[in-house]
This record gives structure tokens, C-alpha cells and sequence, in this order.
């Protein structure tokens, strides 16, 4: 009855002041950690009746003391309207929705939020405060947080201050809604480096914006990290290098093997190893590898050895068809790498540089042999040269070579010189009214044969010649074609037959042209041989051998064999030799009967030696039959004869022929052509001419 009398009386003091009840101060949404001390402040104007605090619509009472709410009181004057709510320590049931109510003026004070945060226990790392790890190997590390921490944290990892990425996070939550534990997972690839490092596990929220921290700190297992060095590391070849292998392990080492490209050294132990370097260092690494209870580890070096150029790969021949390209290469070997030039055997004239050669558009003047060559190191050790021949296939070249003039009907030979490549397939002689390819025809005979010497690069040569048996005027006007062919085309040349004139013309003219004191010396001299000689036949109208045992001579053996005087030495023109054999014809006995006259054999000589027989060209018949036989002394006109007959032995002969006549037997085969060694098988070269068969002379 009493508050109702008092409220009363306050409403008809307020009507009489004219103010009404009103909030001052209200209370406002708090945020206040576990055990702090909360305050909810409220404040009332013009109004002097009860004021009292609810709890989530509870009414706390209206006393200052709050009886039954130990850790709850109110504070403030009364008088001056101040009514705040205090709870200490705040605990979790706490957390809810205050009011400050003015009752006896029907005031209520909007509703204030109080929340009880929750700071985070210090996390826990799986497997800490120390984690083992292998390096190398992918792991996981696991931070767990536990309890009713308010809000709910977040688990961050940390090294060396640094925040760490590649982590997840998972939350497990309790039946009833509250949470359980919170776990952090980071996801790592450890190496070496990372031993002995620490990591933090920091559980952070609004609670605790500091966070706690947990620290692990990382033992790494690793296998060994090698390095392999060489000293020197650039060498001569046939020099000693040492090879040394260090490394670090966790556990430590338990091995060492050595290696020399792929294969193992055998031998080898320990983290040194010596060696005699050579060229093959430079292409096969040394290597070491070490191992331990985790694994293995290896490293490899290769020297820089200096060595000379040694070839690796030939160039090989090579045969194109004129006009096309051609290209060689040779592989050379060598520290530093040799340089290698392209020149043509027998030149100076640098071609190209590198291993490779290019030729384009090729003819015949670039068949020949090339040189790839590499300078010696600078060592001076190593080099050389390697060449191969380029082969132009190309129609036949085909080229005259000399041939000794003929007499009339008498034999001749005609040459021609052939290079060709591929081969000819046939090398053919024609003239006016016919043609030979191979064999003989009528006078006519073609002989083959292979050069004494080719072209390089042009093929083998062949020399082809055509044989003419009993010469013909018209063999001296005529032009002969000698021409061969092959898939490429066809070459050919014209090849004229010289003729010899009976007599020696140069020796005549150059005669005619001596002066007049050395021509009356000659003719003198020649005389005097002459006068001698014919003195002699006319005696005897015979020729006589010394030596003969023939009892029909007029003569004793000492008129036979004559003086010293007599066995000098006699010289006979080509007139002489005529004159003489038709004054033995002219005694011949008018009976017709045989005579028994002795087989002379006479030989020219061109030196003081006595002995030799006449070696004479072969006969040419010119002329009927009854013209005596001519003989070619040009080979001989370069030379001065000593105008001297030796007369050598011979038997007696028995012959009824009426006239001198000269014996000749045509040979099967005309045989090679006259090539000397050492004479080059080209057009400007003249070949010699053949020997001549010894002739015998019968009277």
C-alpha cells in the first residue's frame, strides 16, 4: 500500500511540475572477454520511483544488491537517476539480453546485447615440439585448437615471421551445436635447407587478437647434397687431374662410387680420385654419387681437355653427271675445335672452310681430288689431311697424240688419247670410205689399251691405235676421225698421217746451210773413207767378214784379215751403199752360176765400241721392184756418226737371186704403242718410235 501512495504522489508532483519520466542514458550492446567485469549503464530523469534490470525478460529485483545474483549489482545515485548494471567476472551464462526498466513510470530501455568472448587455448602441433621429416618427401603438419573458444579462431602457421600459404583448415563441431576442436593442416615439400627450422602455429580471434602461439622446430633427414669439383678444370691431354666429392647427409655418408661416363672406375673408394686426362673426358663426365640410410645423391663434371685435331670421318669419292652439284665432308676432332679448309691436290688456293665442301654446277676442269686438312692443335700435336676424288662424267674428251711419220707403202701407226667417265662404250676410227671399231680390216688393224696414266677425276684412259700395213698416197691426204662415245655424248678428233720423204731433207738442208770451210772438212773426210772402201771392192767386187772359214776366196787369211790399217773404220753415204751394189751386179759371171758370197751384217755405229751390228729402220719399198731399198736415218740426224763401218761375223751364204733384196716378216701383232716410262700419255707428248728389226742383207 505504501509504493502505490508513493507512486501516486510522484505522478501528482510530475503533473504539478510539468516533466515526465525519461531515459537519460541507456544501456548499449557489449562484447566482454571471459572474467572481465561487465557494466551496463542506465540513467532516469524526473523520475524517482523504482528502477530495475531484467535478463533475457527475468526481472533481476529492484534492490541495489541484487540478492541472488552474487556477481550482479547495481551502482550509481539513486537520487540523480543513475542505475548501472555491473556483473563480475562475466562468465559464459551471462551472455544475454539486458533491460533497465523504470516500473511505476511503465519505461523500458531498448534491449542491450552482452557477449562473453572466449580467448584460445594455445594450439597443439601433431608430433612437436620437434618434427622429423625426410627431405624431399612431401609431409603434412597438423595444428589443433581446443576448447570453447568464443569466436571460433583461425590457425595460422608461421616462419620466421613470414606467414606461410598452402594450408587448409577443418572444424569439427559437438553434437549440441558448440565446437569441438579446430585443426590447420600445412602441406610442405621439405629440402635440406629447412633443418632445424622453426615453425609457429598461432591460434588468433577477436577474443585475442594477439593470438597464442605454438613453435616445432623441423629435424630433416635427407640424402646426401654432393658437390664434385676437378682441378684443374681445363687440361692438357696426357695431364693429372684430381677429382674431388663432398657432401653433406642426414645420416651421415655411408659411400662413395665412382664413374667415367656410365661405367664405374674401378678402384675407386673415397671422396678423391686422380686420373691421367685424354680426350675422352671431354665427351664422359666423371661422376661420384654418395649415399646413406635415406638415399642417394650424384653429381657429374666433364674436363675441358685440350687436344689436337684427329679425324672422325673420311670424305667419300663422289661421281655426278657435268652440271649437277657435288659436296664432300670430312669430320675432324679436336679442343679447341680445329679449322678445317677444302684445296685441290697440288694447289694453294684455299676452296672453302668448315666440314663441308659445295660444288655447284660442276664440269670437267673440277674433276680432280680434294684435300680436307686440319691444322695441329696448339699442342702442336694432331692434323693432317684426308682427300677424295670427284669424278665428272662427261662425253668423252678425246685427244691426237703424235705419230711418226710414214714411208710410202710402208707401215704407219695413228694414236688417240681417250679419257672418259663413265667409260666409252666404244672408240671407233673412220676415214673416207670406212670405219674399225676393233680387229682388222683389209690394211687396216685397231688395237686398244689402257693409259699408263689418267686424268684424276676424268676416269681411266684408253689409247687406241689404228695400225696401216703398206701406206697409201691417199693415206696422206686423207684426215682420220677418231672418236668414241658414251651415255653422256660423244668426243672426238682428226689424227693426220705425216709422210717421210726419201732423203734425209733436214739433213740436207742443214748441209746447205753449214759453212763453206766445215762443209769442205766433211766432204774431205767422207771422200777419204769413200776412196778407201772402194779401192777394196773393186780388188775383190766382194764384201768379206774377218772371221770366215770359206776356202773359195781369192784371198789368204792374211790378206783377209788385212793390216790394222784395213780393219779401220769405213763410211758409206746411202749413195755408196746403192753405188756399190750395182757394181757387184755388174760382174756378176755370164754363165749365170752361183757364186758363193758371204752373208754381211753391218751395223752403224754411233760410239767407238767395235762389235755392234747396223740397226737400221724397217724397209720401205718404194718405188718397182727393182729400186734398192731406202732406210730413214732421221732419228739419227741429231747426232754427228763417226763415219765408221764395223764389219762384223757372218757365215757364207748361198743365194742364186740375181739382185739385192731385203727379207721382212709381217708380225701378227703390232703390239702396245710406244710409250717410254715417265712420258705423260698426253697430245703435246710425242711418243718414240718403235725399234726396228735387225736387217740382214744378202748378195
Amino acid at each position: 500500500m505504501l509504493v502505490p501512495a508513493l507512486l501516486g504522489l510522484v505522478f501528482c508532483f510530475r503533473g504539478r511540475a510539468g516533466a515526465s519520466p525519461h531515459f537519460l542514458q541507456q544501456p548499449e550492446n557489449l562484447v566482454v572477454l571471459l572474467g572481465e567485469e561487465a557494466r551496463l549503464p542506465c540513467a532516469l530523469g524526473a523520475y524517482w520511483g523504482l528502477v530495475q534490470w531484467t535478463k533475457d525478460g527475468l526481472a533481476l529485483g529492484g534492490e541495489r544488491d541484487l540478492p541472488g545474483w552474487s556477481r550482479y549489482w547495481i551502482s550509481g545515485n539513486a537520487a540523480s537517476g543513475q542505475h548501472n548494471l555491473h556483473i563480475r567476472p562475466v562468465e559464459l551464462e551471462d551472455e544475454a539480453s539486458y533491460e533497465c526498466q523504470a516500473t511505476q513510470a511503465g519505461l523500458r530501455s531498448r534491449p542491450a546485447q552482452l557477449h562473453v568472448l572466449v580467448p584460445p587455448e594455445a594450439p597443439q602441433v601433431l608430433g612437436g615440439p620437434s618434427v622429423s621429416l625426410v627431405a624431399g618427401i612431401p609431409a603434412n603438419l597438423t595444428c589443433r585448437s581446443r576448447g570453447d573458444a568464443r569466436p571460433t579462431p583461425e590457425l595460422l602457421w608461421f616462419r620466421d615471421g613470414v606467414r606461410l600459404d598452402g594450408t587448409t583448415f577443418h572444424q569439427t563441431l559437438l553434437k549440441e551445436g558448440s565446437t569441438g576442436s579446430m585443426e590447420s593442416t600445412l602441406s610442405l615439400t621439405p629440402s635440406s635447407s629447412d633443418d632445424g627450422a622453426t615453425l609457429v602455429c598461432r591460434a588468433r580471434s577477436q577474443a585475442l587478437p594477439t593470438g597464442r602461439d605454438t613453435a616445432i622446430t623441423l629435424s630433416l633427414q635427407y640424402p646426401p647434397e654432393v658437390t664434385l669439383s676437378a682441378e684443374p678444370q681445363t687440361v692438357q691431354e696426357g695431364e693429372k687431374v684430381t677429382f674431388l666429392c663432398q657432401a653433406t647427409a642426414q645420416p651421415p655418408v655411408t659411400g662413395y662410387r665412382w664413374a667415367k661416363g656410365g661405367s664405374p672406375v674401378l678402384g675407386a673408394r673415397g671422396p678423391r680420385l686422380e686420373v691421367v686426362a685424354d680426350a675422352s673426358f671431354l665427351t664422359e663426365p666423371v661422376s661420384c654419387e654418395v649415399s646413406n640410410a635415406v638415399g642417394s645423391a650424384n653429381r657429374s663434371t666433364a674436363l675441358d681437355v685440350l687436344f689436337g685435331p684427329t679425324l672422325q670421318a673420311k670424305p667419300e669419292p663422289r661421281s655426278v653427271d657435268v652440271g649437277e652439284d657435288a659436296a664432300f665432308s670430312c669430320a675432324w676432332r679436336g679442343n679447341p675445335l680445329p679449322r678445317v679448309t677444302w684445296t685441290r691436290r697440288g694447289g694453294v688456293q684455299v676452296l672453302g672452310s668448315g666440314p663441308t665442301l659445295r660444288l655447284p654446277s660442276v664440269g670437267p676442269e673440277d674433276a680432280g681430288d680434294y684435300v680436307c686438312r686440319a691444322e695441329p692443335g696448339l699442342s702442336g700435336l694432331g692434323g693432317g689431311a684426308a682427300e677424295a676424288r670427284l669424278t665428272v662424267n662427261a662425253p668423252p674428251v678425246v685427244t691426237a697424240l703424235h705419230s711418226a711419220p710414214a714411208f710410202l707403202r710402208g707401215p704407219a701407226r695413228l694414236q688417240c688419247l681417250v679419257f672418259a667417265s663413265p667409260a666409252p662404250e666404244a672408240v671407233v676410227w673412220s676415214w673416207d670410205d670406212g670405219f674399225l671399231e676393233a680387229g682388222a680390216q683389209g690394211r687396216f688393224l685397231v688395237e686398244t689399251f689402257p693409259a699408263p696414266e689418267g686424268r684424276g677425276g676424268q676416269g681411266p684412259g684408253l689409247i687406241s691405235v689404228l695400225h696401216i700395213s703398206g701406206t697409201q698416197e691417199s693415206d696422206f691426204s686423207r684426215s682420220f676421225n677418231c672418236s668414241a662415245r658414251n651415255r653422256l655424248g660423244e668426243g672426238g678428233t682428226r689424227v693426220s698421217l705425216g709422210r717421210r720423204d726419201v732423203l734425209p731433207t733436214v739433213q740436207i738442208v742443214a748441209g746447205v746451210a753449214a759453212a763453206a770451210t766445215t762443209l769442205f772438212m766433211v766432204i774431205t773426210g767422207v771422200a777419204l773413207c769413200c776412196w778407201r772402201h772402194a779401192s777394196f771392192s773393186k780388188k775383190k767386187n766382194l764384201v768379206r767378214i774377218p772371221g770366215s772359214s770359206d776356202g773359195s776366196s781369192s784371198r789368204g787369211p792374211e790378206e783377209e784379215t788385212g793390216s790394222g790399217e784395213d780393219r779401220g773404220p769405213i763410211a758409206h753415204t746411202h749413195s755408196d751403199l746403192v753405188l756399190d751394189e750395182e757394181r757387184a751386179l755388174e760382174t756378176k759371171d755370164p754363165t749365170n752360176g752361183y757364186y758363193k758370197v758371204r752373208g754381211v751384217s753391218v751395223s752403224l755405229s754411233l760410239g767407238e765400241a767395235p762389235g755392234g751390228g747396223l740397226f737400221l729402220p724397217p724397209p720401205s719399198p718404194l718405188g718397182p721392184p727393182e729400186t734398192p731399198s731406202f732406210y730413214d736415218f732421221n732419228p739419227h740426224l741429231g747426232m754427228v756418226p763417226p763415219c765408221r763401218l764395223y764389219r762384223a761375223r757372218a757365215g757364207y751364204l748361198t743365194t742364186p737371186h740375181p739382185r739385192a733384196f731385203t727379207s721382212y716378216t709381217k708380225p701378227t701383232s703390232f703390239g702396245p704403242p710406244d710409250l717410254v716410262p715417265g712420258t705423260p700419255p698426253f697430245s703435246y707428248t710425242a711418243f718414240p718410235i718403235p725399234g726396228h728389226p735387225r736387217l740382214q742383207t744378202h748378195v
